[in-house]
């Protein structure tokens, strides 16, 4: 997975943005939260642990990104324990 643009970023089109870059930052950074909590599991866990984590921000899921999302995550090794 590539690394994120920065928050500040978007702010710099002149004050127009895309319809749903509200739910696009939430979809992003609920991958990266779920990237470093989940990753090394089994797809279907990472795929629920990212529908759960995103309805509770108020996101529809969508079924296809999530598979890609989950499998990406699930390919990454585990971090050892801090």
């Amino acid at each position: 997975m590539e690394p994120l643009a920065s928050i500040s970023s978007l702010g710099r089109s002149g004050g127009q943005r895309a319809a749903g870059w509200q739910a696009q930052l939430r979809v992003d950074y609920v991958v990266n939260r779920v990237a470093t909590t989940h990753r090394g599991q089994s797809e279907d866990q990472v795929k629920q642990a990212l529908q759960d984590q995103l309805r509770v921000y108020g996101v529809v899921p969508n079924a296809k990104q999530m598979a890609i999302y989950a499998k990406a995550i699930s390919a990454l090794p585990e971090l050892p324990p801090r």
